[in-house]
């Protein structure tokens, strides 16, 4: 069973150190092994893309085949639970929407003395989206990608869809097709990474590599990171669940286990003021995982790492909340929007009890790429400004640079940075003594 927390005990302090300093992720090192891959493609291209996915997605492709068909796209909708798909349009018309309000404007000011300052915002010409094959079909994650990227005004969007044994889920070709994807192809792992970022003879490098994916795909962005942008590299699923003793225990139970089913290193966490709803919910798991068909993937995430916490008052679980940083908090409790400006630090926030995290996992709006493992003390969720580049604008007249020139003469020569002053001082026809 997982563990049960008290936070009046002795002992408190060290066990939830432990329980946020605990790594979730696989223990195994492969940054030498997808440092190999890397250097390889680099210098074999193609050839080493098709080596590695004949190996390990146990599937033959040439240059040729490795993409997508146009066609294949655009009919993959006839094969597609018509529900489902109303479901996607739906989706990707409110992610958009929501990213839409996240555009930056450009600025352009004129000070007293003349000096016009201000900057512009312009996108990535180019961004590979990484959609993870994993154990189940998150086309969801196509959308939660490259919406934000289309409401950016990326010209090339180009997803790689690992495909083993060359099978796909059409939904993830109809995402693509929803959300104008320009290139999709059928690789994934290090090898992908490696091509987003180099380019092959038939995949031209990208600007910018976003999505989550494995280890191997976490370590191949920390390495391309300078040829190339990333979004963060993403760990192990997480959530957050502050509750008190009036919600549905069973509503709680099921919202534990909605991010434990992604893997068994994913974590949940309840925070609550209730002894007696804390052991309700956690009899109310053991009914769910009964009868959940990913039963034994929750099950192994919720006993190695699920944790209950209970404190003495609501009020005790924001500074618990910041020191977790959580990729998603749930605040199902009466007076949530009072909590809610009492926490810095998370994610996404899903206030009220009648707002679980799945709708953000898929239709509620903002982007489900968002900041693990206490990352959200200092990171963000993905957005329109992953795709984004701020340039500063400087327009300087000559009575602009009269007035502040000597200033930064002056800077450049205690600095000892000749050419700095001489660039200054001729404009301003001074000497250089």
């Amino acid at each position: 069973m997982s563990r049960i927390l008290y936070a009046k005990d002795a002992g408190f302090e060290s066990a939830f150190q432990a329980l946020i300093t605990a790594s979730r992720d696989e223990k195994t090192d492969v940054d030498g092994a997808v440092r190999d891959i890397l250097a390889d493609v680099k210098k074999r291209g193609d050839t080493a893309v098709l080596d590695y996915t004949a190996r390990w997605d146990r599937l033959s492709l040439t240059a040729t085949t490795m993409r997508f068909p146009a066609d294949e796209i655009r009919d993959a909708h006839k094969h597609c639970n018509p529900e489902t798909l109303k479901a996607l349009h739906i989706a990707a018309e409110r992610i958009a929407d929501y990213h839409r309000r996240q555009l930056p404007k450009d600025e352009l000011y004129t000070g007293a003395d003349g000096i016009t300052l201000g900057w512009r915002w312009t996108p990535v010409s180019s961004a590979g989206l990484y959609v993870p094959g994993g154990t189940a079909a998150l086309f969801s994650s196509v959308l939660m990608n490259a919406m934000p990227a289309k409401v950016a005004g990326v010209q090339r969007l180009v997803v790689t869809l690992p495909t083993p044994d060359g099978k796909t889920n059409p939904l993830m070709l109809a995402a693509c097709q929803i959300a104008g994807v320009d290139e999709v192809y059928r690789i994934g792992g290090a090898q992908a990474i490696a091509a987003l970022a180099y380019g092959t003879a038939t995949i031209k490098p990208v600007d910018k590599v976003v999505g989550p994916g494995n280890a191997y795909v976490a370590s191949a962005k920390k390495q391309v990171f300078g040829t190339v942008g990333i979004d963060m590299v993403a760990g192990p699923s997480e959530i957050l669940v502050l509750a008190d003793a009036a919600n549905d225990p069973a509503w709680i139970a099921a919202d534990l286990l909605s991010q434990a089913e992604h893997d068994v290193s994913s974590q949940s966490v309840l925070i609550t003021d209730s002894d007696t709803f804390a052991k309700q919910v956690l009899a109310a798991i053991e009914g769910h995982l009964k009868t959940l068909p990913r039963a034994e993937i929750a099950r192994a995430s919720w006993q190695k790492n699920g944790a209950v916490i209970v404190v003495a008052s609501l009020m005790d679980a924001p500074s618990l909340v910041d020191r977790i940083a959580p990729e998603h908090l749930e605040l199902a409790v009466t007076d949530a929007k009072s909590l809610m400006a009492a926490i810095h630090h998370a994610g996404a926030i899903f206030v009220g009890r009648y707002t679980p995290e799945a709708l953000g996992d898929y239709i509620a709006g903002p982007s489900h790429v968002l900041p693990t493992s206490g990352t959200a003390r200092f990171s963000s969720g993905l957005g329109v400004f992953d795709f984004l580049k701020r340039t500063s604008i400087v327009d300087c007249s000559m009575a602009g640079l009269n007035a502040i020139g000597p200033a930064a003469l002056a800077m450049a020569r205690a600095e000892e940075l000749d050419a700095h002053a001489l660039s200054v001082s001729i404009r301003l026809n001074i000497g250089r003594d």
